[in-house]
């Protein structure tokens, strides 16, 4: 499992019709916005085909493209490359020229494509959104442990609280800590694929 480092766009002409493709990393699930922005930036576009995968949650959308010849291919690219966190969304300016489902379909699929050529790619493993709760004198033991872990937020008061994305080997070494898992969910590896 994979996803990308970084947003990219990709523009293609097919048949007098432009296909911009963009790319965008998703940490949180904030598609709504993110489709809000899109059609800011492309107001005349005729079509926001999209599809998108976050921690396993699929979903994808013509925007009024015949049935499935949209958003199923664009899903088809990113589960084939084996991509999760990435939301692609495919702005289309029809040029004149009807394409008919199978040419709509390679459209689709060209552009995902030739837009994922351009990317570099973060591995992602499972991993766990965790509340670990501990005293002072334990917080240099806990920072060992977590060496390789994201802390997203630290608050020191009665005790010290963090905030952190762990692997399955960090949890399993958290005995004898208050401890809460808030969410299962995919975490980047810090190796590049």
């Amino acid at each position: 499992m994979k996803t990308i480092k970084e947003n990219i766009s990709n523009e293609l002409v097919i048949k007098n019709s432009k296909f911009i493709t963009l790319l965008y990393k998703l940490n949180t699930n904030n598609i709504d916005n993110i489709m809000s922005e899109v059609k800011e930036l492309y107001p005349k576009a005729t079509h926001y085909c999209y599809a998108y995968i976050y921690n396993n949650y699929k979903k994808s959308s013509d925007d009024g493209e015949p049935t499935g010849t949209a958003g199923a291919p664009i899903m088809n690219v990113l589960e084939k490359e084996q991509l999760n966190n990435i939301l692609v969304v495919v702005v289309r300016y029809f040029g004149g020229i009807k394409l008919g489902a199978g040419g709509l379909i390679r459209a689709y699929t060209k552009a995902v494509t030739e837009a994922l050529k351009q990317a570099l790619y973060q591995e992602l493993i499972s991993g766990y959104k965790v509340h670990i709760n501990f005293d002072y004198s334990q917080e240099k033991q806990l920072n060992y442990l977590l060496n390789d872990s994201i802390i997203i937020e630290k608050k020191y008061d009665e005790k010290i609280t963090y905030l952190a994305l762990i692997d399955k080997q960090v949890l399993d070494k958290l005995h004898g800590y208050d401890y809460q898992i808030l969410e299962e969910l995919y975490i980047e590896k810090s190796i590049n694929c």
